[in-house]
């Protein structure tokens, strides 16, 4: 009998049910083959104190990718929001399976949503992103943030001295069976989700023939076009999670719609931007949206430069 393949993961409880999903799958698909879970602890989760923004992009990644590169594991799953849009040459992801629900959420202490949040109310979120989109709406909110996994952060919430509410995904929420937690679900076209975010990255080695064919049997073909164009807009952006930028796409049918947003970390001027077209032509329109939102000043808005930018 041949050896289990091993699957790679973080170590916290969300990512532990995002691993065995995409093994499961990955059972049923390849009945022939065998797969083990393995546990590797990134810096991400080493630092649960610095802010995302500055510990850098790809900090929930690098170690998996290492340990993919040395042959510890041979296929990685990572929350597609991680990953940084330029993906090095020595990986692919191998398979998107199905997306789940991609919208922010807010949590409350007293069930309230976002507009009827009591004026000057504190709201945590580790995200630039969420931060430029909450203070958009109300500028009067009292951002601060805030790190930990998931029921770290329902911890401090439930904490004497915790923020009056936070921000966070859907998908995990759903995935680990807290959705009764949520007080509201704010649309992705209005708070515009971060890119791919409530989608997984089943990733391998890039020469890795066999781990990418098993892999590719999990790809939902929809969402793959949806993500990829999300990604496609960051790259074009040059913009990672410590910039407030973002773009969500949807599919459906032949027909996919985009919308993009890039705002001052203040939330006091937001620039947005939206296509919508043929699927097959996803891609394209992405560049598109970033080249407008580039050309109205976003790069100069959120203080992130482009390459080659003066």
């Amino acid at each position: 009998m041949s050896e289990p393949i091993k699957v790679g993961t973080r170590g916290s409880r969300l990512a532990l049910v995002q691993a065995d999903l995409v093994i499961d799958a990955l059972r049923q698909s390849n009945p022939g083959a065998q797969f083990e879970r393995e546990i590797i602890r990134t810096a991400g989760d080493r630092d649960k104190t610095t802010d995302i923004a500055n510990v850098g992009y790809g900090v929930f990644v690098s170690e998996l990718e290492n340990a993919l590169l040395d042959g510890r594991i041979g296929i990685a799953v990572h929350s597609l929001k991680d990953m940084p849009s330029k993906l090095g040459s020595e990986f692919a992801i191998a398979a998107v399976p199905y997306r789940e629900d991609p919208r922010d959420v807010i949590i409350s202490r007293n069930g309230a949503g976002l507009m009827d949040l009591p004026t000057g109310a504190t709201v945590g979120t580790g995200s630039a992103r969420r931060k430029t989109l909450l203070l958009e709406k109300r500028p009067d909110l009292k951002v601060v943030p805030i790190r930990g996994n998931v029921p770290t952060r329902l911890d401090k919430l439930d904490s004497e001295d915790g923020p009056d509410a936070i921000v966070l995904a859907a998908a995990g929420l759903n995935r680990l069976g807290l959705s009764d937690r949520v007080s509201e679900y704010l649309k992705c076209w209005d708070f515009v989700a971060a890119v791919g975010q409530g989608a997984l990255a089943v990733e391998t080695r890039a020469e890795d023939a066999s781990s990418q064919n098993m892999a590719k049997l999990l790809q939902h073909h929809e969402t793959r076009i949806a993500v990829d164009a999300e990604r496609t807009f960051l790259a074009a952006m040059e913009s990672g999670c410590s910039a407030p930028v973002s773009a969500h796409a949807r599919v459906r049918g032949s027909e996919v719609s985009i919308h993009s947003f890039a705002g001052s970390v203040d939330g006091s001027k937001v620039l947005r931007a939206e296509r919508a077209g043929e699927a097959s032509n996803a891609n394209s329109l992405a560049l598109e949206l970033a080249e407008e939102l580039l050309d109205d000043g976003a790069a100069e808005l959120t203080g992130h430069q482009p390459a080659g930018a003066e």
